[in-house]
């Protein structure tokens, strides 16, 4: 069991020494850190709503080794009472931390 735990930290040092900008946990593969602050939010022209049943999801700045800006989009809502929380970036101690979006 010690063996287990040095060897995963090992690893973990040697993934942080060669990739200091962005972490990957992995006992939560979508806690991802970034060491830069995302740019500002991009204005995006929202289209006409393709029926009523759809919410639209705003386009956020998601990280792939540098900053890749993802549209917004249209999503039919789970049920009718749905309500769509945004995923943002959080400013903690190590980073820039993602929070994913989902439905309430």
């Amino acid at each position: 069991m010690k063996t287990k735990h040095w060897m995963l930290m090992a690893i973990t040092g040697l993934v942080l020494t060669l990739a200091p900008s962005c972490v990957v946990y992995r006992d939560r593969p979508e806690a991802v850190v970034v060491q830069e602050a995302p740019p500002p939010p991009q204005a995006e022209v929202v289209p006409v709503s393709p029926g009523p049943d759809y919410v639209w999801i705003d386009g956020y700045w998601a990280w792939n080794g540098r900053w890749v800006w993802t549209p917004g989009r249209w999503k039919i809502r789970p049920h009718l009472r749905a309500v769509w929380a945004p995923g943002h970036w959080i400013h903690g101690r190590h980073g820039w931390v993602w929070a994913p979006g989902h439905w309430r």
